[in-house]
């Protein structure tokens, strides 16, 4: 969404629910006022969708909201801050083609059972499967949505959708803090090194991850340090000195430094503990 305005979210739940094959039957929000709102709310009711939310002043207490978040949207998104209505177009291009890869393609494990022998929980996990797999097992899907979803299946490439994701990262990573790094000249214009057809995006699967190339859309702009000015010291001008005098005595201590140099140039160093102790010390 372009602007967080409690309508567009309502337009946005019609939009993802014509993307389910079934019925939605509640959402799961944070408290950000985009969602808890006079508008959002009374609809989800009319729509008898059961809403949940955080904790009161807890904006990250929603796990159903956080675990989607951190395994979908920011392996994907990264942290970076979008601006624009062709950057939002960008996003709906890779969103799209995820969609489809993660529900068709990824498979997952689900929890089956779990039990507790004293401070140790054993878990049982049921065999890795895709959403897709799982709908079609579920007994409630019905017949004629499992055959849309089985010729929906039938006309994807999982390769296509990988590489449609990677081109989208590539143009979302030029684009990403673009408004604050232009305006600071620190934000350098990336090139595209993705190949032009799927088939040739294929044929370099395996090989990026040996060498470690970054998602564009979690790359991290160097920016330059700044050059730090070096404070003058009223030690410079006997650097020398010091030098030979810890050249010939190592254990020199900076108090008996101190001393020394009091000793002779009394009118810039004052010695706040007395000559005295810095012999001593010596």
């Amino acid at each position: 969404m372009l602007t967080r305005e409690g309508s567009l979210v309502v337009e946005a739940i019609n939009s993802a629910q014509s993307l389910f094959p079934w019925l939605l039957r509640g959402v799961d929000f944070d408290n950000d006022s985009a969602f808890m709102n006079d508008v959002v709310v009374p609809w989800c009711r009319e729509q008898k969708l059961e809403v949940t939310r955080s904790r009161a002043y807890k904006m990250n207490d929603q796990a159903f909201v956080e675990q989607t978040n951190g395994a979908v949207v920011r392996r994907l998104m990264g942290y970076g801050r979008f601006d624009g209505v062709e950057t939002a177009r960008m996003m709906g291009r890779l969103y799209a083609a995820a969609r489809l890869y993660v529900n068709f393609f990824q498979p997952s494990f689900k929890l089956k059972k779990k039990r507790r022998e004293g401070a140790k929980v054993i878990k049982r996990y049921h065999l890795p499967s895709t959403p897709y797999e799982r709908a079609l097992a579920h007994p409630k899907v019905t017949a004629a949505v499992k055959k849309r979803l089985r010729d929906q299946y039938r006309s994807l490439d999982p390769v296509a959708l990988l590489a449609e994701i990677r081109v989208t990262q590539e143009e979302l990573g030029n684009r990403v803090d673009r408004r604050a790094g232009q305006a600071r000249g620190l934000q350098p214009a990336h090139t595209s090194t993705l190949p032009a057809t799927a088939a040739t995006f294929a044929k370099t699967l395996g090989k990026t991850v040996t060498v470690g190339e970054p998602r564009a859309t979690h790359r991290r702009t160097r920016r330059p340090y700044k050059t730090r000015v070096r404070m003058p010291s009223k030690l410079d001008p006997h650097i020398a000195a010091i030098e030979g005098w810890l050249a010939e005595q190592p254990q020199l201590t900076a108090l008996a430094i101190v001393g020394r140099l009091s000793e002779k140039y009394p009118e810039e160093f004052e010695d706040p503990f007395g000559v005295e102790r810095a012999d001593a010390n010596e």
